[in-house]
């Protein structure tokens, strides 16, 4: 009966009413816990929706059945076929439809409908393989910058030298943390390329000096990329390199002037086939080096130069400059330079040529890292400066303050003395006669008045006093007791 309701709402000549009461019929179908007669019911009547002309109708449909699993599948495939504003919402968000559904979409559909599909959760290999292939570039950066679409280092690379030129891709491919190595060298020389093109195309450089700084260039990016990963990640590198026709000798003689000999010892096993343990070996032994070379079918106008690099190399304590990076040894390229000038001239020309740009570039690397050191240094003396200079202000700031302070301050009131009272008249009989001038100066002071006087002294000065009165009070006894000895019995004979 409430499904007969339904249907009869969905009767309505209004379109809102009927979207509405289809969003109602798909809800009650999916969450509504239904009897079996029921949800057939409902189930068909869902299905008979499809045919409503009103797109609103179907976008409800759509939207309430877009996240359930429980929805019946010719609806959602049906609805994945509609219009793009219906597609869209299931194609991004259903569980019932398979790889094969969103391969057929991706095919047939438009840029809209392969970005839907490109943000799906937990993308699949293959759908994100078939978007590598025909998709645009803003497609190709919404499946780059989803991070649980499932995408091989194949179809990276793919989508690198599809629109690898277009900004939009190449910065979300970068953006991605577990980007493989290889996709981020293939990202920097495609730029690499678009630069040189750029500017070969404006005139500022001739073909021939722009495909060889855009080649230089990609040897710097890769020996950088692989100076910090691991054995792996090179090897990985290397194959990819030796696939797009990058791996060369001059890549290689670049990898030992720099002290990236690991990345050589690679190079040389993807080219020998040999075991690395065995490569390894051979490089540091003068006629293993001759071996490796000729295995790896180098040319041979390049074996003096790399002998000598490699032996200046195990010169340097077993590989000390490997630290370096990309930055090339100037000690490893004069020791090249000095063993190619017995070269016959003709094989000698382009090495030397290889070489002295090398070091060219080498004294520029250098050059910055001094004029970078001194950079840093007189930043640091001048935030020296600044900082005595500000405390110094601070501190002046701080005295005018005090002072001012001092000048603002109000001024206490000065204490006035209470008058002294009147002393009582003394009677008549009692006052002193008067003395003369002369008399009261003559007169002794009192013992009070003198020990008021002593007192008021500092105590080292009543100190020295002291001790000066006792030492006068005994030379005086002494000098009794000599006068007493001389008369002998003094008060007898004075009395005679």
């Amino acid at each position: 009966m409430i499904i007969r309701q339904f249907l009869a709402s969905t009767q309505h000549t209004s379109a809102g009413h009927r979207a509405e009461a289809a969003s109602a019929l798909a809800r009650a179908f999916l969450y509504g816990n239904l009897a079996p007669e029921a949800a057939w019911e409902a189930k068909t009547a869902i299905l008979a929706l499809l045919d409503d002309p009103a797109p609103i109708v179907r976008r409800a449909l759509a939207e309430a059945c877009a996240a359930s699993a429980r929805a019946p599948r010719p609806l959602i495939v049906a609805l994945a076929s509609d219009q793009t504003e219906v597609a869209c919402l299931v194609l991004a968000r259903s569980p019932v439809l398979t790889d094969a559904d969103l391969v057929d979409a991706a095919a047939m559909g438009c840029e809209a409908v392969r970005t839907a599909i490109a943000g799906r959760h937990h993308l699949s290999h293959a759908v994100a393989g078939a978007l590598a292939e025909i998709a645009g570039p803003d497609t190709l950066a919404v499946l780059a910058r989803n991070p649980t679409a499932r995408i091989t280092t194949g179809r990276m690379l793919r989508m690198v030298e599809r629109h690898g030129a277009a900004p939009v891709v190449r910065e979300a491919l970068l953006a991605r943390p577990d980007l493989p190595i290889e996709v981020r060298h293939a990202v920097g020389a495609r730029l690499a390329h678009d630069l040189e093109r750029f500017a070969t195309g404006c005139g500022w450089l001739s073909p021939e000096r722009g495909a060889r700084m855009s080649r230089e260039a990609g040897e710097r990016a890769v020996l950088d990329l692989c100076a910090g990963a691991g054995p792996a990640a090179t090897a990985r590198v290397v194959r990819h390199l030796r696939a797009t026709g990058q791996l060369n000798a001059g890549l290689i003689l670049r990898a030992i002037l720099s002290g990236a000999v690991a990345f050589a010892e690679t190079a040389f096993t993807d080219l020998t086939q040999l075991e690395p343990a065995r490569v390894a070996a051979l490089m540091r032994e003068p006629r293993g080096i001759a071996e490796l070379h000729r295995r790896a079918g180098l040319a041979e106008a390049l074996l003096p130069a790399v002998t000598a690099a490699l032996g200046a190399w195990r010169e340097a304590q077993d590989g000390a400059t490997a630290a370096r990076g990309a930055g090339l040894s100037r000690r490893m390229i004069e020791r090249a330079l000095t063993a190619c000038e017995d070269m016959a001239f003709g094989e000698m020309q382009a090495v030397m040529a290889l070489l002295t740009r090398f070091e060219a570039e080498a004294a520029r690397d250098e050059a910055r890292e001094v004029a970078r050191a001194i950079a840093e240094e007189a930043l640091a003396r001048e935030a020296t400066r600044r900082a005595s200079r500000d405390e110094g202000a601070a501190w002046d700031a701080a005295q005018s303050a005090a002072k001012a302070a001092v000048r603002t301050a109000p001024t206490p009131p000065i204490p006035v003395a209470p008058d002294p009272e009147p002393l009582p008249e003394a009677p008549q009989d009692a006052v002193a006669p008067a003395l003369a001038p002369d008399q009261e100066a003559a007169m002794p002071p009192s013992a009070d008045a003198l020990d008021a006087v002593l007192d008021a002294l500092p105590g080292a000065i009543l100190a020295s006093f002291r001790e000066e009165q006792e030492r006068l009070r005994e030379e005086a006894a002494r000098a009794g007791a000599e006068v007493s000895e001389e008369g002998g019995e003094g008060p007898e004979r004075l009395a005679a």
